[in-house]
């Protein structure tokens, strides 16, 4: 049965919180100019005692839980100098380079795009990408406010992006090879579905424009309306707690969560080495998920996250 944290507060007062703590905390765009958009990896940075490290990496693939941002930051400068337009197939992502291409599908639905990853974020614990409005339309999440995804990097188009926006220049050599892999999924024959009309973009504010002409060539990405369906399986959520090369460190962090709920260990391969998960659940919903994220994060495991498996 799933796992439910009994704790006071509504979906929608816990988004509330995670869009102020965006807004509260803006964006990396120290170094680049509104409406020049550049190649960025970025320096690492720490936000709420995570560090996050920015590199090139092919071998992303990552499953967990999508939220999506609007109105709010529309026509306002991305990390790397682009200028944010709700109404495209953008999103937001914590260490891959901008820009950089991705597929992004809905767990719950099948539905999967191509997206176009020109932000840093999202900033809220237990996310692994913020949408634009328009990608969440097209994923089916924007009533919902988020969804189970799965995200995984599209190696050969980013690479065109990054020589398209560096002269040339080939930045394969910086792949990490320790990638975060995905819960498996099986493809049936895709069928292409028509998305949701764009909203009308709201007026413009007074002096700041929703386009620019960029310094670099114009860059054509497969990031369309175009959305695809495709066959996924049944998925929980978790929170885990950390991953560990020893048991005997995995078990002590156990005991020292098990006062908060059903807790277990899990093996994993990482490469050629076992790792043991804590996880936490599985949980009813996203909302619970947060709840029980935070209470981990304050028992002393600030790197503590949201699973998909």
């Amino acid at each position: 049965m799933p796992f439910v944290v009994l704790m006071l507060g509504a979906c929608s007062e816990t988004e509330l919180l995670f869009h102020t703590a965006k807004a509260v905390r803006g964006r990396d765009t120290a170094g680049v100019q509104s409406g020049a958009p550049i190649y960025k990896i970025g320096n690492p940075y720490q936000i709420e005692g995570v560090w996050y490290y920015p590199a090139v990496d092919y071998n992303y693939d990552e499953t967990g839980i999508a939220s999506w941002y609007g109105e709010q930051f529309h026509a306002k400068t991305t990390a790397n100098g682009d200028v944010f337009d709700m109404n495209a197939v953008t999103a937001a992502h914590r260490t891959l380079p901008l820009p950089s291409v991705v597929e992004v599908t809905n767990l719950e639905n099948g539905r999967t795009i191509q997206v176009t990853v020109n932000d840093r974020g999202p900033y809220a614990r237990g996310r692994i990408i913020d949408l634009s409005r328009r990608s969440a339309q097209l994923l089916g999440i924007e009533q919902k406010g988020t969804a189970k995804v799965r995200v995984r990097i599209l190696a050969e188009p980013s690479r065109q992006l990054a020589m398209q926006y560096t002269g040339g220049k080939d930045n394969s050599g910086l792949v990490e090879t320790n990638g975060v892999r995905g819960a498996p999924r099986s493809t049936v024959a895709t069928a292409e579905i028509p998305g949701t009309p764009a909203a009308p973009k709201p007026p413009q504010a007074k002096g700041v424009p929703v386009t620019a002409t960029m310094t670099t060539p114009t860059v054509v990405t497969p990031a369309t309306d175009t959305v695809k369906v495709v066959q996924v399986r049944p998925t929980n959520i978790y929170v885990q707690a950390g991953a560990f090369s020893e048991y005997n460190n995995a078990n002590r962090v156990r005991s020292s969560l098990s006062g908060l709920g059903p807790i277990n260990i899990s093996q994993a391969n990482a490469g050629k080495q076992i790792m043991f998960r804590v996880r936490l659940g599985p949980i009813a919903s996203v909302a619970e998920a947060d709840k029980l994220l935070e209470r981990v994060a304050a028992s002393g495991y600030p790197e503590a996250r949201v699973i998909v498996d």
